[in-house]
């Protein structure tokens, strides 16, 4: 009887590897029904002068139409300072802790913290600054184009 177990152990275990790596292989998807990019193959830009780094996902923020952008502040007090853009944008925080202020003041002492999991609406044509203070944010920002940003007059 132990003969037989051994048996059917030695034959079972090939076996249970090749199915582990069967169902851990991915399917091949239909480029006609679905697209992706990896984590590694999404293009960044340079971080920028205030400490800000971007990747288009989808449209293009500069011209009409709708777009995705995934938008990195960096840690170490990166903030923008007070702006507005002509249309509504939609932002869903999914990394780290994103700092957001409103009004022509800039004061980074004085903000809102939005945790990972946050939805945030920055309305057309109000004032509002934000950015990071000792970790990285990463955004996913939505919206119509064209996303141009317009400083706002600062109040001292």
């Amino acid at each position: 009887m132990k003969a037989i177990i051994r048996s059917w152990r030695h034959l079972m275990t090939p076996l249970a590897f090749a199915s582990m790596l069967s169902i851990s292989s991915a399917a091949e998807l239909n480029p006609a029904a679905v697209i992706y990019k990896l984590p590694d193959q999404i293009p960044w830009g340079p971080v920028n002068a205030a400490g800000a780094q971007s990747a288009v996902v989808v449209g293009d923020p500069a011209k009409p139409g709708f777009y995705m952008v995934y938008n990195k502040w960096t840690k170490g007090n990166h903030f923008s300072r007070p702006h507005f853009h002509p249309n509504d944008r939609y932002i869903v925080v999914l990394q780290g802790t994103w700092w957001v202020g409103s009004g022509p003041k800039f004061d980074p002492a004085n903000t809102t913290p939005m945790p990972a999991g946050s939805f945030v609406t920055h309305f057309a044509k109000q004032v509002h600054w934000d950015g990071a203070k000792d970790e990285d944010a990463v955004l996913l920002i939505m919206g119509e184009g064209p996303a141009t940003s317009t400083a706002a007059e600062e109040e001292k």
